[in-house]
């Protein structure tokens, strides 16, 4: 069966039997990438790339936060999962510049709309932290 193929029927327990990769199974390779993609910075770095091609310092001043061993170790499991491509020019000093392939455009498309509608909701969220908070030193 193709990776990408859908199931036409879904069981009781919400399964869909005929998928080829489930991210709920522990040892499905579709749990690694999907880690690689909603991990703070990979969905960051993810984001940043939409906006076009960076050099990796370039990325690293965008990501505000991100050290540049976990910028490094990042871009290295988007590459190799195929959302972020390399292109090293052969120059001196070598220029290394990275972009989104169109997989990764169709990612980084899909968390845009979640970080947007967060964005957007985030009045509620500081509310319901406040709400939460008042209501834990109640207890105490």
């Amino acid at each position: 069966m193709e990776p990408n193929a859908q199931a036409d029927e879904v069981t009781e327990s919400g399964e869909c039997p005929d998928l080829a990769y489930d991210v709920f199974a522990r040892s499905c390779p579709s749990r690694g990438t999907l880690e690689h993609v909603t991990g703070r910075w990979g969905a960051l770095t993810l984001g940043a790339l939409h906006e076009g091609p960076f050099r990796f310092n370039e990325l690293r001043r965008r990501v505000d936060g991100v050290s540049e061993k976990m910028l490094s170790q990042t871009l290295h499991a988007l590459e190799r999962d195929g959302l972020v491509h390399r292109e090293a020019q052969p120059t001196n000093p070598p220029r290394v510049d990275y972009e989104l392939t169109p997989l990764g455009h169709e990612v980084a498309e899909r968390l845009l709309t979640l970080i947007r509608f967060m964005e957007g909701r985030m009045d509620d969220v500081l509310e319901a932290r406040k709400r939460y908070d008042a209501r834990r030193a109640a207890r105490v």
